[in-house]
């Protein structure tokens, strides 16, 4: 077989093989930039909220930020889902732009806001059109790299989850010194010339620009004609809702998402009021937490698809343990004192670990549901993971409030919040080894479901 062969499934002759390989390299970097940009309009809040807290004009609460937190995860959890549908239906190119747009604008009114409604209807509002970015590129990928190949690269292109929040964050780190409002407006900026970048390099299917269609298995012989809307519901009720493994997918992804957003979300004010560290600091040090995430989630594909034959839920499995077992050596390490270096190793580690599942999961259910499914099905778990930010976002900044101790010494009020982010860690240990219980049941889920 050769190397067209594999990448289309089907003998093509060198021509059409080296325009496709050039236009799927450029679909997977073309959606790599627009969803990183997605994350930069999404992951600025964690770093304006200590600048927020102490912003005395605002007077929020941890508690209150959590739910910002929440609401946005949910909204998002939900538009991801019901934007799937979406999808998997019209042209992903314009989808995208359009949402990407609407998060730039939703920025600019939260940065220009001063009262608590305004706040927690533009970051709803941004939670919404988040939704319009992850389904598209779904689709995209799912259209042009072949079901053999998508662990691997679809890993590759997750790096774009990390890539854009280590923006953000490390933007963020050093612009929040202007006042915290500049960490939504030069991001929203920055996402508006992303638009444009998004418009001129992608384009939505293989035969959009007179290419033949990836194709695998038993469905190779029907791919190629338009689905219509009664073949499309028959699709999703056997491929999507009425399949078991999907749905433990999504159950799982709840609490790895839950692990994976107390770091990023609530990292910088942790490490800053736990670790003592200074914002520009916890930036680089949340950064670093994405790029080792950036390194485990490449390997973690790699590894399935070479040593796992595309089984993608072992993966999910073997890392989440992983993940349970680095964030108890974390709350261990930094609870009895011990050197501040040695927990910032342990913090790279579980992103390194955490990464794995985070973009597996997703790539699993697609193979599942096959590409006529595949922005439904990773929707559906998108819905359970952004669920998580309830315990993630609210509950988190809820907790920590709970246990922290507020001293008057000499007219200056003392703030203690380490046993608050005691607790909140001994909830993490509780998610990491509740989400690794329920991967053991897809352990025997097959790679993909196109033979079906």
């Amino acid at each position: 077989m050769d190397k067209y062969t594999e990448l289309i499934g089907k003998p093509v002759d060198e021509a059409t093989g080296k325009k496709f390989m050039s236009w799927q390299i450029r679909s997977i970097v073309g959606t790599m930039v627009g969803y990183a940009l997605f994350y930069v309009v999404r992951k600025n809040l964690s770093m304006a909220i200590p600048g927020m807290e102490a912003d005395a004009s605002l007077d929020f609460s941890k508690a209150d930020l959590g739910i910002f937190l929440t609401l946005n995860g949910v909204v998002y959890g939900i538009s991801k889902f019901a934007n799937g549908f979406l999808g998997d239906r019209i042209n992903a190119r314009y989808f995208m732009m359009f949402g990407l747009a609407m998060c730039a604008i939703c920025n600019f009114v939260f940065g220009m806001s001063s009262v608590v409604w305004l706040f927690g209807l533009a970051w709803v509002l941004n939670g919404w059109f988040q939704g319009t970015g992850y389904p598209p590129c779904a689709r995209i990928l799912s259209h042009w790299i072949h079901p053999k190949q998508l662990a691997t690269k679809m890993s590759i292109w997750n790096t774009s989850h990390s890539i854009g929040a280590f923006v953000s964050i490390v933007l963020c780190g050093y612009i929040v010194s202007l006042g915290w409002r500049w960490c939504f407006y030069i991001p929203a900026i920055i996402a508006i010339l992303g638009v444009f970048a998004i418009w001129v390099m992608l384009r939505d299917t293989p035969t959009s620009v007179g290419l033949p269609e990836v194709t695998a298995g038993k469905l190779q012989d029907t791919v190629d004609h338009k689905v219509t809307n009664a073949e499309f519901k028959a699709i999703l009720r056997k491929r999507v809702f009425g399949n078991p493994f999907i749905w433990t997918l999504a159950v799982a992804n709840f609490f790895v998402y839950t692990v994976r957003f107390a770091f990023l979300d609530w990292g910088p004010a942790m490490l800053q009021q736990w670790l003592g560290v200074s914002p520009s600091s916890s930036g680089w040090l949340i950064g670093g937490f994405e790029l080792f995430g950036l390194c485990g989630m490449t390997l973690a594909g790699w590894m399935t698809d070479k040593y796992l034959k595309g089984k993608a839920a072992r993966t999910c499995l073997i890392c989440m343990i992983l993940t349970m077992i680095f964030v108890g050596c974390f709350w261990m390490w930094h609870s009895n004192g011990l050197p501040m270096a040695g927990s910032i190793v342990l913090l790279f580690i579980i992103g390194f670990f955490i990464y794995g599942p985070q973009a597996l999961l997703g790539i699993a259910a697609a193979n599942l549901a096959t590409k006529e499914a595949a922005a439904t099905a990773v929707g559906l778990t998108g819905l359970f993971a952004y669920a998580s930010t309830v315990i993630s976002g609210w509950g988190m900044g809820a907790l920590v409030d709970h246990f922290t101790t507020r001293t008057v010494v000499n007219g200056q009020t003392i703030v203690d919040s380490s046993l608050g982010w005691s607790y909140a860690f001994g909830l993490l240990i509780i998610a990491a080894i509740i989400g690794s219980i329920i991967l053991a049941a897809v352990w025997k889920a097959k790679a993909d479901g196109y033979d079906d």
